[in-house]
């Protein structure tokens, strides 16, 4: 089983502030995963944003392999999952190219973390940070409260033209 849980925080640009950023740093990087379906790909998708205080809604899904989910792509590779970063449009930074982000054996766990600024002809600019923690193992409620990470990548950027 390879259970996924995308913790998205969402905010518009009238709150960039330092106020702000340290309401959103204050969001956990981990949840405790409520019950989840019997299957190949379990995802616990959490969404923290500007307009609801920060306070997450979450939403269960269950897919097949291989899934595609928001900028990345789940496959099996043998006995390992291959997590694969694929592209994500309309958003900034445009260089994050397509290319293996982790190979996650059996009862190993990753973390992937990426920020985004977004815009389109009819919405007005707002970013997200995801973290995105992977557990390739059966399910426990507390998967990702008590485990090391073993693979982590980083790939958050200054959305705003200064350094990180």
């Amino acid at each position: 089983m390879v259970i996924v849980q995308r913790i998205v925080v969402r905010w518009t640009k009238h709150v960039r502030g330092a106020a702000e950023a340290t309401r959103r740093r204050e969001i956990p990087s981990t949840f405790e995963l409520p019950p989840m379906p019997d299957a190949p790909l379990v995802v616990h998708d959490l969404l923290a944003e500007e307009r609801t205080g920060y306070t997450p809604t979450a939403v269960i899904g269950d897919h097949t392999l291989p899934a595609q989910l928001d900028g990345l792509r789940f496959k099996l590779s043998g006995a390992a999952v291959e997590v694969v970063r694929t592209p994500v449009w309309a958003a900034y930074p445009t260089n994050r190219f397509p290319g293996q982000v982790f190979l996650l054996q059996p009862g190993e766990h990753a973390r992937y973390q990426a920020n985004f600024r977004f815009s389109g002809y009819s919405t007005a600019w707002y970013y997200e940070q995801w973290t995105v923690n992977i557990a390739h193992e059966p399910w426990r409620s507390d998967v990702f409260l008590t485990e090391e990470i073993d693979h982590d990548k980083d790939e958050r950027v200054s959305l705003y033209g200064g350094p990180r």
